[in-house]
């Protein structure tokens, strides 16, 4: 049988520094910026087909953060964490269908800006509060909603989790499991809503062994470069990449 994958040379440019990108998140270094992921990818194809892409090379990542990270996580918190998150996924599924591609595009667009504006005008402090529970489910919904429409779950989450301070190892531990099962709830969803196809998973296919390069590129990061200059790029990227997705989605 006949797999036509994406040739396209320019999507392959923007595919694999996201799909990097999304490994160095997955590593627990940079934990969050793998919402960048899609965004990127959506400078070249369409915000649903960027997510449907991705879901075979989430799994992998998940699976390698599972074997990596499979007895420090934190079971009550999950336990918190994971319904919520599930029930974002059921929302953003029953709405997918009912959101045009550019309004799609546009919020997450939105989105990223403002979790860029988060991150610099309200960075986490060790001696914030601790986040109330209401707030965690409203965000773990929020989390699941946003990783459904476009894998861009990490921001709202970590507003609740950060706070909590967990230890670094609990901490990236708890979102491997959390994502895991929300990212596998994902599944029979896209493919009810047709975004599994062969092209899409052929081309997926193509980017798979690129996902463990960006965790292993995660760990070097965090070794060697001084993280500031990394958090730079990256909110630059975040501007960028904001800018031109709420563009297209709301004023183009």
């Amino acid at each position: 049988m006949n797999f036509p994958i994406i040739t396209d040379p320019q999507f392959y440019a923007v595919a694999v520094p996201a799909v990097l990108l999304l490994g160095v998140s997955k590593s627990g270094f940079g934990a969050g910026f793998g919402s960048l992921a899609v965004p990127f990818m959506a400078l070249v194809v369409s915000v649903p087909q960027a997510a449907a892409i991705l879901m075979p090379v989430l799994l992998l990542m998940d699976l390698l953060g599972l074997a990596a990270f499979r007895r420090d996580f934190d079971p009550r918190l999950l336990r918190f964490l994971i319904p919520c998150g599930l029930l974002g996924t059921v929302i953003g599924a029953l709405l997918f269908k009912a959101l045009p591609a550019h309004t799609v595009a546009g919020i997450v667009g939105v989105f990223t800006l403002l979790f860029l504006a988060q991150r610099l005008l309200f960075p986490p402090r060790p001696n914030d509060p601790m986040p109330s529970k209401l707030g965690g489910a409203l965000l773990s919904t929020i989390s699941g909603f946003t990783s459904f429409i476009a894998h861009a779950g990490g921001p709202p989450v970590n507003a609740y989790v950060i706070p909590l301070r967990l230890t670094p190892v609990v901490y990236t531990a708890t979102m491997a499991y959390f994502f895991f099962v929300v990212n596998l709830s994902k599944w029979v969803p896209y493919a009810w809503l047709g975004l599994l196809d062969w092209r899409n998973m052929a081309t997926s296919v193509v980017l798979l062994p690129i996902a463990p390069l960006g965790v292993w590129v995660g760990i070097r990061i965090a070794r060697r470069i001084d993280p500031v200059w990394f958090y730079r790029f990256v909110y630059l990227g975040m501007l960028l990449t904001g800018l031109k997705l709420s563009w297209d989605g709301f004023l183009a």
